[in-house]
């Protein structure tokens, strides 16, 4: 392959998202804005004077100016960083760390909904005669041809990943049995097969394929691919331009008739069992590197996440902490209640910003890719109030109108509430980012036997049907959402993600489609538990 290249089709892996110089400069810019936020809170503590508040507005705001900064340089390394991370360069199709990702979202849904899908591995028959005859340009050409193909038959809804070198898997969704996955699978091979000309060069393409069906096949994504893998081998083996079926250990029905004879002289039966065992033991060992450089690859993933989540919490607490600076400006010094007021929201996003700024320089933290929960009795109707007095300013800016259905009185649960605050302040505020000016955004809290369900809807832009799936995956964003996404990457719904599942919950969306409007529901235990870990 080109020499920009690995094994897997993926730019090498780098060491970090910021080089040396930028880590430096990072660490002293945040621990500039660590003690310039620890200043400010020690005036916001102690009773106010008007010179004193003028100080301490000013202060604040240097430091949101400051924070903003360095959550810019920080997203600004993540967007090229998620750019070579997530698609194989040569052929434009998702990698595997994508791929994966997909996996797991589709046996999630298809455990939820009781269906169907199917694994194809895919390997390109024929393909090192080619690169050792015609070069590593035509190699790669004949690459990017063979996924244009494959890619052609497969739906929106289905996913086509290289793997590594000339073999491909290909995640076919929603299937009502075997016959659906064949008829795909002579569809590829029949595209494969129409003449091809590269490079002056006229060639003719096939691939041998495997099949693997969930949930009879297995049950998780490393299962699926080792026995489409299996499954491919055989149909390799046996008959090259086929695809066959997983069925047991290391069989397979077949696809085509075996022109190979039934019985075989003594001689060439102990030939072919030798044959067999050292192939055996080949597709071990490369399984085995496999799993390996998977693993590697899952380790930038995990520092990627947290690194992305990191710098969306830095940047978070920015705009009602900017709104409320302003608003402390322009006010009288005479209105005590409205000044308590914007104290409270600011020490609220200081203390939040602070403890962000904690983690950054806490390198351990950082390389240990976990930010801890910090479990309490709350109220949650109390945090859901103050998320969306939160949200309030820009949901008043965009004349949304919001709707409240609480219950009465207290309810209880034990969770960490910043990280629940910004659970609910990202839901709110992708409600309102993808709700026209004049659109109603409502949030509402019901308690159901030993489970909290909280759920945020709005009459916005909606989700397609095939963006559903993915909306939670780390720098999705949704072509038709392009236009309200307002500069963001695509992290903010990950991070409610994976909060949510840290304290122990599910968080799922619906949305009728097209200008529907959309509803994510949180379902939190409302069970009592120790202190959790979240994974970054």
């Amino acid at each position: 392959m080109s020499p920009s290249t690995d094994h897997g089709g993926n730019p090498p892996v780098p060491d970090s998202a910021l080089s040396a110089a930028d880590k430096t400069t990072l660490r002293d810019a945040l621990a500039q804005l660590h003690d310039d936020l620890g200043q400010a809170r020690k005036t916001l503590g102690s009773s106010l004077h008007e010179a004193e508040l003028k100080e301490a507005n000013a202060r604040l705001v240097v430091a949101a100016l400051r924070a903003d900064a360095i959550a810019e340089t920080a997203l600004e390394h993540l967007s090229e960083l998620a750019r070579s991370a997530y698609r194989d360069t040569l052929t434009g199709t998702p990698n595997r760390l994508l791929m994966r990702d997909h996996l797991d979202s589709a046996i999630a849904l298809a455990r939820r909904e009781h269906g169907h899908f199917a694994v194809f591995f895919i390997d390109f028959d024929h393909f090192r005669q080619i690169n050792r005859m015609l070069g590593h340009a035509v190699g790669d050409e004949v690459l990017r041809l063979g996924a244009q193909r494959l890619g052609s038959v497969i739906r929106a809804t289905d996913t086509l990943s290289r793997q590594g070198g000339d073999e491909f898997l290909a995640l076919i969704s929603q299937l009502h049995g075997p016959e659906d996955a064949a008829r795909v699978a002579r569809k590829m091979l029949a595209a494969l097969a129409q003449p091809a000309e590269v490079a002056g060069h006229r060639l003719a393409l096939s691939a041998s394929i495997g099949i693997a069906i969930y949930p009879e096949d297995g049950t998780d994504a490393a299962s699926l691919m080792e026995h489409a893998d299996a499954a491919m081998y055989t149909s390799k083996s046996a008959c090259p331009g086929s695809f066959r079926f997983f069925h047991g250990r290391g069989t397979s029905s077949p696809s085509a008739a075996e022109n190979t004879p039934t019985t075989a002289p003594v001689s060439e039966s102990s030939n072919h069992d030798q044959l067999r065992e050292a192939n055996a033991q080949l597709v071990i060992a490369a399984l085995r590197a496999q799993t390996h450089e998977e693993q590697l690859l899952e380790a930038q993933q995990q520092q990627t996440k947290f690194v992305a989540m990191v710098a969306h919490e830095l940047r978070h607490p920015l705009t009602p902490l900017k709104l409320a600076a302003d608003m402390l400006a322009s006010q009288d010094g005479h209105d005590h209640a409205s000044t308590e007021r914007l104290q409270g929201i600011i020490t609220q996003q200081v203390s939040h910003l602070s403890r962000v700024i904690g983690d950054l320089l806490d390198g351990t933290c950082i390389h240990a890719g976990k930010l801890v929960l910090r479990r309490k009795p709350v109220d949650m109707v109390a945090v859901l109030r103050q998320s969306c007095e939160n949200c309030q300013p820009l949901l008043t800016r965009r004349q949304q109108t919001l709707r409240l259905a609480l219950p009465p009185g207290r309810v209880e649960f034990n969770g960490d509430p910043v990280r629940l605050n910004q659970i609910f302040g990202n839901l709110l505020d992708n409600a309102s980012k993808y709700t026209p000016k004049g659109g109603e955004i409502a949030l509402e809290l019901v308690v159901r036997g030993d489970a909290l369900e909280i759920t945020v809807s709005d009459t916005g832009i909606g989700i397609a049907p095939d963006a559903l799936e993915a909306i939670f995956g780390l720098f999705v964003q949704h072509e038709r959402g392009a236009a309200f996404a307002q500069g963001g990457i695509g992290i903010g719904l990950a991070v409610v993600r994976e909060l949510v599942q840290a304290h122990g919950g599910t968080v799922v969306v619906h949305s009728a489609g097209a200008n529907m409007g959309s509803r994510f529901i949180v379902t939190l235990p409302n069970l009592a538990s120790n202190d959790a870990v979240l994974s970054g």
